[in-house]
């Protein structure tokens, strides 16, 4: 495992303490299971049975303990973004709770409400197994543009209204990919080991000798890809995992969906289902929806993967350190990103 197991009985005793005190009345914790595969922040969904028989279904979220695929984790303000999209047409799970003191369950996190519904597979990918996989081809089309038309609501949404500057106002000019690029120069630093990963410095930096001023700046989900969306009926009925979210060029969410389909799929040497649309077609819906074409596609499909290159070589020395077995020997430099990097570059 990357990161350490919690003690699940621990869990569900301190977190139903904590929920008492909240809740004001005879509750207890049930039913506690980790549904997430992701490696950044914790997930567990549970049960709240009250003493008057009733019961509610709930996720708390949780920072990771141990190890850390970013260097800065801010749940809190996570919950902020959720809370702020409360009542748009953005649909999110409501947050009930918010907990920043690390003391009570060994890291900060919040509670918020469960959602019914099935997410397309992650690990493996939705391109090999779950609903995606078992779907009609006419059936993905349509998983796939109520998806696009859910990113085209998030830019849509008046960033200022909704109280989300928090997340950092971007400047006129290059200022919005600036703030990004510096990120993650950052995060290169944090996470650089004994062997440095050359084609991502050289990504970088062709980023910076190319960077742009954007169109638009709005609301950027930041992960924005199929396994991060909860359907029901096909219809999208929760937006989920904004630990990436930003104020920028929204251009930079659409490269990074094409990406992570291409890395799920073709990046696996998996073939493409059919049913989901192409890439021109996606543009071009996508376009239509947001009034805005896309003018920087190749800049942000490099500024995606690199963005998911430097995670992964995160990820690759983790699999190291614990004696987790790579798919190739050298797969912190040799990877799905490297490789598509090296191509667009």
């Amino acid at each position: 495992m990357l990161v350490p197991e919690r003690n699940v009985g621990e869990l569900s005793r301190r977190l139903g303490a904590w929920l008492h005190a909240r809740v004001g009345a005879d509750v207890a914790v049930a039913e506690v299971a980790k549904p997430s595969t992701g490696f950044s922040n914790e997930t567990f969904l549970f049960t709240l049975r009250h003493g008057d028989g009733r019961s509610e279904r709930l996720v708390a979220r949780l920072e990771p303990a141990g190890f850390q695929v970013f260097p800065r984790y801010d749940l809190p303000g996570q919950a902020r973004v959720l809370a702020a999209l409360t009542g748009t047409d953005v649909p999110v799970p409501r947050v009930r709770w918010v907990e920043p003191d690390a003391a009570v369950l060994g890291s900060p996190f919040y509670v918020m409400d469960a959602i019914a519904g099935e997410v397309p597979s992650e690990v493996p990918p939705y391109h090999q197994t779950g609903f995606c996989f078992d779907a009609t081809p006419e059936r993905r089309a349509t998983i796939w543009w109520n998806g696009i038309a859910t990113l085209a609501r998030v830019h849509a949404l008046d960033w200022r209204a909704r109280g989300l500057g928090f997340l950092g106002i971007p400047r006129d000019g290059t200022d919005p990919v600036d703030r990004q690029l510096d990120y993650w120069a950052r995060y290169l630093a944090w996470s650089e080991g004994p062997e440095p990963v050359p084609i991502l410095a050289v990504a970088l930096d062709w980023l910076r000798a190319h960077r742009y001023a954007p169109r638009r700046v709005t609301l950027c989900w930041g992960d924005a890809r199929l396994p991060n969306l909860m359907y029901r009926d096909d219809s999208v009925v929760a937006v989920l995992d904004w630990e990436m979210a930003f104020l920028g060029d929204p251009e930079a969410d659409v490269a990074w969906w094409l990406f992570m389909h291409w890395a799920n799929g073709e990046g696996y040497d998996v073939p493409p289902l059919p049913g989901f649309p192409s890439r021109d077609e996606t543009l071009a819906r996508y376009a239509a929806l947001a009034g805005a074409p896309v003018e920087h596609l190749r800049w942000n499909e490099i500024f995606a993967a690199l963005r998911f290159g430097l995670i992964m070589a995160r990820i690759a020395r983790r699999m190291v350190e614990v004696g987790i077995p790579a798919p190739v020997p050298d797969f912190e430099r040799n990877n799905s990103c490297t490789r598509r990097l090296a191509e667009l570059l």
